[in-house]
């Protein structure tokens, strides 16, 4: 899939949106076949359904493959990411990509376990949910935290952006000037900052 351009014209704001738009950036990803297909047309099926939920996307990535994350637990991912436009809340916006999820097959058996799709709410403009403490308390967590511990609330931008390059190379395809609104640097700064064999290993098909 190509990357759809805002018509000509069109006034935006810093983060490349239509004034008066509320976007949405996603990361979709998978690494097993659903009723659909190897992962690839998986997240392809994904993309056309967000629309019938009312989650028009505006901009796609291309797809790439990654190394399975951690490191041998399963086969390796196909990754995109994605800018959908809706005036939805966050909660709402987040239970339309889990109804998407489920219409593909996804089950929830565990975290960091093979899925056939993975759709995760990255960020809007300069929102940060709940709040700003919750935020850095998820941010700060060490590996073996983020393995025990799952947040029982919407965490957004996602706390992990910053550290992931299967998350970064596509988004910097959708949204290379996006700010994060903690950070204060773009996904394309974020994507710089990764050592060059993590970016590297995300290589487009």
């Amino acid at each position: 899939m190509s990357q759809e351009q805002p018509e000509s014209g069109q006034a935006q704001d810093e983060f490349g949106r239509e004034k008066g738009s509320n976007f949405w950036m996603l990361a979709l990803g998978g690494n097993l076949p659903s009723k659909n297909g190897p992962p690839e047309e998986t997240l392809k099926s994904a993309l056309l359904a967000l629309s019938d939920v009312n989650l028009p996307v505006k901009k796609v990535s291309r797809f790439y493959k990654t190394p399975c994350f951690p490191a041998g637990a399963g086969p390796d991912y196909v990754n995109a990411a994605a800018v959908v436009e809706s005036e939805m809340s966050a909660a709402e916006v987040l239970a339309q990509l889990h109804a998407v999820e489920a219409l593909l097959g996804r089950e929830r058996a565990g975290r960091w376990v093979g899925r056939t799709l993975d759709i995760d709410l990255i960020g809007s403009a300069d929102k940060i949910l709940p709040d700003r403490q919750t935020y850095e308390q998820w941010r700060g967590l060490v590996v073996e935290e983020q393995l025990q511990m799952t947040p029982a609330e919407l965490i957004l931008p996602h706390p992990r952006i910053q550290d992931r390059a299967f998350v970064l190379v596509p988004l910097n395809d959708v949204a290379p000037d996006w700010i994060h609104p903690v950070l204060g640097v773009s996904v394309a700064e974020m994507l710089a900052a990764l050592p060059e064999s993590e970016r590297d290993a995300v290589v487009a098909l």
